[in-house]
């Protein structure tokens, strides 16, 4: 499948970095893939993922927030308000260059993204999660429970296990104890497929069950069985991307 290599400006007037990968023939639709949080497009899941879309006929642009992967900006600086903008900035390009997305799709927090801001791309007409949790609190006392003295201090170092730390400052964990799903969730009426692993360590089940409580129909939920947090067996990855595809057909 074809691949290009992408930059756009981003909501902090910073350079996005992104792949768009593309059908043989001219695609059916546009999609956006939104990684999880401190991960990058490059994220293995992502790129299967992308590719079975692709295949069936879905170009996918997968692209970094700021401060993450390839794109420039200071991640410090960014909370989950700015990679909403950072969503949209990247559908409006789309909508620019090629075509507006149609189908948005977002692994853990990038799910409670695209599901918070697909109300502000209008062409959207069906929203996929994985391994999505149901409020960004969840998110927030991860971070509070790695580094306690982040809420003191203002500002610290977080390692959440990628071997890399992350700076982090308190406006993030003020952005995300607002309510970013439940209200928005509930007036979304768009189609919605939630994806989740029952053996989830990361982002619990009960995650899932709460989205769909709240989510309006048509509303899916399919079990990703065995797989971890981050989809990281191919297999797990390949499946979702089939299912997905196939389901997303229905709507574009």
């Amino acid at each position: 499948m074809p691949r290009e290599r992408l930059k756009f400006p981003g909501s902090q007037d910073s350079q996005l970095a992104g792949w768009l990968e593309t059908p043989d023939v001219a695609p059916t639709a546009y999609a956006i893939f939104c990684h999880c949080f401190t991960c990058s497009k490059d994220i293995k899941a992502a790129g299967r993922i992308s590719r079975a879309l692709a295949e069936r006929g879905i170009a996918v642009l997968r692209f970094d927030f700021t401060g993450i992967g390839e794109s420039e900006g200071d991640f410090a600086e960014t909370d989950f308000s700015s990679n909403l903008d950072d969503l949209v900035a990247a559908a409006d390009f789309l909508r620019r260059e090629r075509e507006a997305p149609r189908l948005l799709v977002g692994h853990s927090l990038g799910g409670a993204a695209v599901l918070a801001a697909a109300a502000r791309i209008p062409e959207v007409a069906a929203v996929a999660t994985i391994a999505a949790p149901s409020d960004t609190e969840h998110l927030r006392n991860t971070l509070v429970r790695l580094s306690p003295e982040l809420e003191a201090r203002g500002e610290a170092e977080v390692d959440l296990g990628g071997g890399r730390p992350f700076r982090i400052r308190k406006q993030l964990l003020d952005d995300l104890s607002e309510d970013h799903l439940q209200r928005t969730l509930a007036d979304l009426h768009k189609p919605v497929l939630l994806f989740h692993s029952p053996l989830d360590r990361t982002v619990g089940i009960a995650n899932a069950e709460r989205l769909f409580l709240a989510a309006k129909h048509p509303k899916s939920f399919v079990s990703l069985d065995k797989a971890d947090h981050l989809l990281s067996d191919e297999r797990d990855a390949c499946h979702a991307g089939d299912v997905l595809a196939a389901w997303a057909q229905r709507y574009l």
